[in-house]
């Protein structure tokens, strides 16, 4: 991998970065929507203050936000603003900036997002490999094909249905939150275990609504190649079953699925910052839904950009990091 191919694949990031942020800056104000406006309506429609006073701190807030200047100079002092990491001032959390809202939430999603993207890789291409392997055991075929029939139950309904069935029904788990109310946070064994129970079905609402994607995928590319030449060769070599299936035809089937896994990241983190919405994690989904139903803009773009700019950056990780995969693979600077 040439040094000038790295030097492209980040100039083709920062191209991405600009693009969002512009598009992030630009479609909101092509409606006549005023942020602050809409945000101290709503105050002022439960009763925190006359509407005579509206005006007046309207106009405040516009001058402090700086939506009273031209739009041109909002997008510079805007771009300006983003390469210095700020994102601005929350509105309904006021001091706090719309960085520090990102970085309390984050460690929430990127642990479910670690955790369950981690497992449905890793054991659903497991599954499909072993599902097209002509040795595999019936039983085992069977548990695969289960997995695919949950393709058409997207993650977010999963989620509703486990809440019904599991935690509603037959109280088996919590139905939402991070922890049960009224014990203190701490670094305790008992803490750790009530956190790690508080997610389980957000985990499994995940895991089970995707997992099916990478079985379905690696039992096609395991049939696919179960047929090559170098498996047959490694056949008539007299070749263990276990080597040839973990060097000749694991290896080989899943170098296509880390392509997919670039392709799938947009979904599996979408699908999770909506599955913290359901469970009332404090993920970035949770801050993202309070940051929308009290009309905070800026929080509501910051996030946005946020995880665009995460998606965007994990699939360049990805492209650098597949010729490392495949030594066939070379790219030419």
């Amino acid at each position: 991998m040439s040094l000038q191919l790295v030097i492209r694949r980040l100039l083709f990031l920062l191209l991405v970065v600009w693009s969002a942020s512009t598009i992030t800056f630009f479609i909101p104000r092509l409606s006549d929507v005023n942020p602050v406006r809409e945000r101290f309506a709503q105050l002022a429609r439960s009763g925190g203050f006359s509407p005579a006073d509206l005006e007046v701190i309207v106009d405040s807030y516009n001058t402090k936000f700086g939506l009273d200047k031209p739009l041109i100079e909002q997008y510079f002092t805007y771009m300006g603003s983003l390469a210095r990491f700020d994102l601005g001032v929350s509105m309904y959390r006021y001091p706090k900036t719309v960085i520090d809202l990102i970085m309390e939430s984050l460690p929430w999603t990127i642990g479910l997002l670690l955790v369950t993207t981690i497992f449905t890789f890793v054991i659903g291409n497991l599954l499909g490999a072993l599902a097209a392997w002509p040795t595999a055991p019936s039983w085992l075929r069977s548990v695969a094909t289960s997995f695919i029939l949950l393709l058409g139950v997207p993650p977010v309904l999963m989620g509703v249905l486990l809440i019904f069935f599991v935690a509603f029904q037959f109280k088996l788990l919590p139905i939402s939150g991070s922890h049960s109310i009224g014990i203190i946070p701490s670094f305790s064994l008992d803490f750790m275990l009530d956190m790690a129970k508080h997610q389980v079905l957000p985990a499994l609402s995940l895991i089970l609504g995707t997992i099916g994607s990478w079985v379905l995928g690696m039992r096609g590319m395991g049939v696919t190649v179960l047929g090559e030449d170098y498996v047959l060769y490694a056949e008539h070599k007299g070749l263990s079953g276990t080597t040839i299936f973990r060097d000749y035809y694991l290896r080989n089937a899943l170098l296509p699925q880390v392509t997919a896994f670039a392709l799938a990241l947009g979904t599996v983190i979408t699908s999770a910052v909506v599955v913290e919405q359901i469970f009332g994690l404090p993920g970035l989904g949770t801050i993202l839904g309070q940051a929308i139903g009290a009309n905070d803009f800026l929080v509501i773009y910051g996030i946005v950009l946020f995880i665009t700019i995460m998606i965007a950056t994990l699939m360049v990780a990805v492209e650098l990091l597949y010729p490392l995969l495949d030594p066939r693979i070379r790219h030419e600077g």
